[in-house]
């Protein structure tokens, strides 16, 4: 990806907070050929710029400053949890793009619940809760999260790679989102 800007360090196998800018010269990248971005967030100032996160087990954040038109869409699984990957996530682009948490507006994607998928690195709560728990540690307001409840363990219309793993699920996949920042 020669035209991304790079905005974190280099990818060393246990950093799961690894976030890139995005821009024109790298729509449609990794849809339809090899040429795929390794990362776990991706950052747009660019309206009309799509940005596509496949999700198993694990929660798809989009994030968007409606003041200084960013859009981050971020994927935080377990390890990025374990490495407070909601907070960074925030952090992220406060710091480097100078927004504010009580501007930012947040969307959560299904999740699996804390039934089938404890997090026992924090005592076997749920995605969500600490996901919750993490943004509002970074100053967002709670008012400005938006929720999709559903547990995608117990919902078929959703792939739950822990579900395949554990014979409770006939086949693997990914579901996916996408984010766009319209035009004004």
């Amino acid at each position: 990806m020669q035209d991304s800007t790079r905005v974190t360090t280099t990818y060393d196998g246990n950093n799961y907070l690894r976030y890139f800018e995005i821009n024109e010269s790298n729509k449609g990248e990794g849809m339809f050929d090899s040429n795929v971005l390794i990362a776990d967030a991706l950052v747009t100032r660019q309206p009309g710029h799509a940005l596509f996160l496949p999700l198993a087990d694990c929660v798809g954040v989009v994030i968007f400053d409606p003041v200084k038109q960013i859009l981050m869409l971020s994927h935080i699984g377990r390890h990025s949890l374990e490495q407070f990957g909601g907070r960074a996530s925030v952090e992220f682009i406060v710091n480097e793009y100078g927004c504010q948490p009580e501007n930012l507006l947040v969307w959560l994607t299904p999740a699996p619940g804390q039934e089938k998928y404890p997090i026992f690195a924090f005592n076997n709560r749920s995605f969500k809760d600490i996901v919750f728990e993490q943004l509002q540690s970074a100053g967002i307001i709670k008012h400005n999260i938006t929720d999709d409840p559903t547990d995608t363990t117990n919902d078929s219309r959703y792939y739950s790679h822990s579900e395949f793993l554990a014979g409770r699920q006939d086949g693997d996949g990914r579901y996916a989102i996408v984010a766009i920042m319209q035009q004004e």
